[in-house]
């Protein structure tokens, strides 16, 4: 997040601006922060995923959404834009504009050098909240690695990291498995 507005909004206020502007932006506790763009290997891996998500899930009651699909976690007030969006079943949205999805099955974050902490920390603890989610993911776009958050229980998630090639992500609860080596394909990867 790169710049915040300094007065406070009401979310209606939010969607209002946000439904009329040509930027995207974060909203959280009556604050609305400016997104930044992304990198050509976030673009890159955030595709391959989708595309992943695509093939495996065709002809299933799942949907995939790209980074144009905003999400409200409801019980803590965030709206926000994840990477790739996973929705199995009915989609609920805020309204009749279908622009608010409510209830996302899988969320993927790529991960930015400025987004990075806030990733994996205080926007997962927000993402985990979400009683429809079943498997949180983030992936590092300067390195072969994730961290897997999956659902065990109402309040209980396992966490599960991989940096090796062949290693993947399973995620049970939509019948999916994302291999590292598709994650990654065709983005230059620096040998450590």
């Amino acid at each position: 997040m790169i710049a915040r507005l300094p007065r406070l909004f009401t979310p209606e206020e939010y969607l209002s601006i946000e439904r009329n502007s040509d930027f995207k932006s974060e909203y959280i506790g009556g604050k609305i922060y400016a997104m930044a763009g992304g990198s050509s290997e976030h673009s890159i891996i955030t595709m391959n995923i989708a595309g992943e998500f695509y093939s495996q899930l065709k002809g299933s009651p799942c949907r995939i959404y790209s980074s144009d699909m905003r999400v409200k976690v409801s019980s803590t007030g965030l709206y926000t834009y994840p990477d790739v969006t996973v929705v199995c079943g009915e989609p609920q949205y805020l309204d009749e504009h279908g622009d608010v999805l409510l209830n996302p099955t899988v969320i993927v974050e790529v991960l930015s050098p400025s987004t990075a902490a806030y990733d994996r920390g205080e926007k997962g603890e927000h993402y985990r909240t979400l009683e429809s989610l079943t498997d949180y993911i983030v992936v590092a776009q300067d390195r072969r690695w994730f961290e897997h958050y999956s659902r065990l229980g109402d309040n209980q998630w396992v966490l599960t990291t991989a940096k090796a090639i062949d290693q993947d992500i399973k995620l049970t609860s939509i019948g999916c498995t994302l291999r590292m080596a598709d994650i990654y394909n065709n983005v230059a990867i620096p040998d450590r």
